[in-house]
């Protein structure tokens, strides 16, 4: 190891040591009972909540996957992937967020799977028990994607073994996940935020200034085939394993793909996600007040903007300056590494680099806190063992999370995994199963239990039918699954909804009285 090795290491040990002082701050506080554990309370402020919903989503996708995709492939699909996100982001806060700390208070549903259940007083629980599974198996797969996150970083860094330096930033979020609960999370999913946002702009403007100016960066891209269009794609010329030619030192490229109205529409529906992203909306169900979520989304459609930008523009930087150095798709994901380690000092490079960490922290703590509060609140407690004891729920959720953990080793355990297709998988099946079931139980008054579970069912297997059955067919069936996942889930339970008896008269009192609540 290297003396700037060594600096590097020290700034990231300096950044895990605040965020392990977090967590221990608010352990005590965070078992006090488990409405406090998985939910804070219903007391956090603007700041806080905006800061950590959007960290917490975000993850190292944002500082690696995204900035991978322009890297490699050139500004199309990053651009319209980040304009449709941060036009979700704005949506879900603008309809979502006041309805849902209206009607979540209203039932007394404190995880994502205790509202359908309460929202449509689903006695036996079927809702309850679907919802929590599909929590499971999709916030599972995304641990597996942070981790990846997490094993390319040291390994890129220091030259450490991926799959052992994978398994320790596993264990590592584990332990103060564990440790602190809910409250721990989302201050610290504020911090880092912050690291987030600060490290992708400092890298933006370096890489800017060492590129020689926008104009450039400009000329670069123009003159590779694609790179810079918004309706064509660049198309990387590769070899047999899948890496890229290089000829006189020049990375080759064959004749751009169309990027069509399709392509666009499909890569826009990335913002549909938002709807149904457990993590998202347990932000909105914590917040102090209604009255917190003016401020709230102002701050979060800022900072996802900047950094979506940021990170879209750190990508076609790193061209510019580093056109031969990643040659894959899966190394092109190490672009935010390589421009810190090239344009700053050990120490500082370590901050800045500190912030994927900070993203892969910030998202996979919510990921096992969320899907182990499902199967132990809501299936264990909920079904199982109706007069489950606290103590009794936490032992079971420290159990389940140690198997997210091990299952997301095992999704990880290739360094070969794309962080940016691991990411789409979960979040198009989130999107697909919950969004319309969200969106319709606020909405629409004669949403019912059967049309909710029907939805979300239709929804979720649509995502892995698509996905491995009727995507590689290719042509307009390529679309991203998460379009065509949530359109059938709406259409199924508007169809089951009006097909089947309308909803009891105490789900109507509720949804007739819930917005007059002054929570």
């Amino acid at each position: 190891m290297t003396t700037d090795d060594i600096f590097v290491l020290i700034a990231m040990l300096l950044y895990v040591a605040v965020i392990l002082g977090i967590g221990i701050y608010f352990a005590r506080r965070s078992n006090e009972s488990t409405e406090v554990f998985f939910l804070g309370g219903r007391k956090l402020g603007p700041w806080v909540a905006a800061m950590s919903a959007e960290a917490s989503d975000m993850s190292g996708w944002l500082l690696m996957g995204l900035p991978g995709v322009a890297y490699f492939m050139g500004a199309s699909d990053a651009v319209w992937t980040a304009v449709g996100l941060a036009l979700g982001t704005y949506l879900n806060w603008r309809l979502v967020a006041k309805p849902l700390r209206k009607y979540s208070e209203k039932v007394g549903a404190i995880t994502l799977p205790d509202f359908f259940s309460n929202r449509f007083h689903d006695k036996k629980k079927i809702l309850m028990t679907v919802s929590s599974l599909l929590i499971l198996v999709f916030f599972s797969i995304y641990v597996g994607s942070c981790f990846v996150t997490t094993g390319k970083l040291f390994s890129a860094l220091f030259g450490w073994p991926y799959f052992t330096m994978m398994i320790i930033g596993g264990v590592f979020v584990f332990a103060y996940t564990l440790l602190g609960g809910f409250l721990a999370e989302s201050v610290s999913d504020f911090v880092q935020g912050i690291v987030m946002v600060i490290s992708l702009v400092v890298i933006l403007i370096g890489g800017v200034a060492m590129a020689g100016g926008v104009d450039h960066i400009v000329a670069f891209m123009q003159s590779i085939p694609g790179f810079a269009s918004l309706t064509q794609m660049a198309t990387p010329v590769l070899d047999e394993t899948g890496t890229q030619l290089v000829v006189a030192g020049a990375p080759q490229f064959a004749e751009p793909a169309e990027y069509g109205l399709i392509s666009i529409i499909s890569t826009m529906a990335w913002g549909l996600g938002y709807f149904g992203m457990p993590q998202v909306l347990l932000r909105f169900m914590a917040i102090r007040h209604t009255r917190d979520l003016g401020p709230s989304r102002r701050i979060a459609v800022t900072w996802c903007v900047i950094s979506l930008f940021s990170a879209v523009a750190i990508g076609l930087v790193g061209r510019t300056l580093l056109p031969v150095d990643l040659l894959t798709a899966g190394s092109a994901e190490t672009i935010f590494i390589s421009l810190s380690t090239l344009l700053l000092p050990a120490f500082l490079a370590g901050i800045m680099m500190s912030g994927i960490l900070a993203a892969t922290m910030s998202s996979s703590d919510s990921y096992m806190l969320i899907a182990s509060s499902a199967i132990a609140k809501n299936l264990f407690a909920g079904l199982f063992k109706k007069d489950a004891t606290d103590r009794q729920i936490m032992v079971v959720v420290r159990i389940t999370m140690v198997a997210i953990l091990l299952f997301g080793i095992f999704v990880a355990a290739d360094e070969n995994s794309q962080i940016f297709q691991v990411v789409a998988y979960a979040w198009a099946g989130f999107g697909a199963a919950f969004g319309p079931v969200v969106l319709c139980s606020l909405f629409w008054r004669r949403t019912n239990l059967a049309g909710a579970l029907a939805g979300m069912i239709a929804g979720g297997a649509t995502i892995f039918i698509w996905r491995n059955l009727v995507k590689p067919l290719g042509g307009v069936f390529g679309i991203y699954e998460l379009l065509p996942g949530f359109l059938i889930g709406l259409v199924v339970l508007v169809a089951v909804s009006l097909l089947t008896k309308p909803p009891s008269k105490e789900v109507l009192e509720d949804f007739d009285t819930y917005k007059q609540l002054d929570v």
